[in-house]
């Protein structure tokens, strides 16, 4: 297996995209033009990474870092899909994560980000390819995009750096009339024992909003997880709130093919504790 190191370096290049911000209602504010580029120094043990915001109409901005190694918040995978963000809900910070995803010569992150009283307050949406190539952006994603059975394999690893899991899923959407939907996701960790959540979502323009995908605290407000249906084929699904003594996920979906798809979770516990990072591979 490669070191965590190792998986940082597949993203290695010059990547041109944009950073398009969203509000929490799925409204478009505003389209950042960015070039990233990450080169390895002294035989890749240190990473330079240089950020240039390129807005039409305003000077650029250029931010330059170098590392040579990785913070506690961060997790990759061998095929260099990572995460990186908060490892403690805390009341009085902000709060939120980057979930980001690779397949090909183009690259998709999202940051979701939270005030410091939990509400959800700013979608980012990374679209990037790398320099020279020519692989187009897939259309905007829509409902019936994500509707039938998916089968999927499931690769969980850990901030605490225990062995990873693998495992099957499926996961079955339908659609019931023009504004609701229902899916059923069946987690295989343990094949004599499988796991279900199942839930119904309401279709509101390109917002899902689906509630009690986990037991809901009865002295709790009832979790509310939204999906927002992004450009490019991705998906954003948060709580609209975060709170302690619920646990809760982060994550990005991407729709790289018809009927390929790749979702990034990032999983808190009921004490605000990030615990896991999955990276779900499936197919319509």
């Amino acid at each position: 297996m490669r070191s965590q190191w190792e998986c940082l370096l597949q993203n290695l290049g010059e990547w041109q995209g944009s950073f398009t911000r969203f509000s929490p209602q799925a409204e478009f504010i505003e389209d950042t033009p960015t070039v990233v580029s990450l080169a390895g120094l002294n035989d890749n043990k240190t990473i330079r990474q240089v950020v240039r915001f390129l807005p039409p109409n305003r000077p650029v901005e250029e931010k330059v870092f170098e590392y040579s190694s990785l913070g506690k918040g961060v997790l990759f995978f061998e095929n260099g899909a990572f995460s990186q963000g908060s490892i403690q809900l805390s009341p009085v910070a902000e709060f939120g994560a980057e979930l980001g995803l690779i397949h090909g010569d183009r690259r998709l992150r999202l940051v979701q980000l939270f005030t410091p009283n939990g509400q959800l307050d700013k979608i980012t949406l990374i679209r990037e390819y790398l320099a020279g190539t020519t692989t187009p952006e897939r259309p905007p994603l829509q409902v019936d995009d994500l509707v039938g059975e998916w089968q999927g394999e499931a690769v969980t690893i850990y901030p605490d750096w225990r062995s990873p899991d693998t495992y099957p899923t499926q996961l079955q959407i339908e659609r019931l009339g023009s504004d609701r939907l229902t899916q059923q996701l069946t987690i295989y960790s343990t094949p004599e024992n499988p796991y279900q959540i199942s839930s119904t979502g309401k279709i509101a323009g390109s917002l899902l909003y689906f509630e009690g995908n986990f037991p809901a605290n009865p002295q709790m407000s009832p979790q509310i997880n939204q999906v927002m249906l992004l450009p490019d084929g991705a998906s954003a699904t948060c709580p609209q709130q975060v709170q302690l003594r619920q646990a809760f996920f982060l994550e990005v979906g991407w729709l790289v093919q018809p009927n390929l798809r790749q979702r990034l979770i990032r999983r808190y516990n009921d004490k605000g504790e990030w615990t896991s990072l999955t990276l779900v591979t499936e197919r319509k």
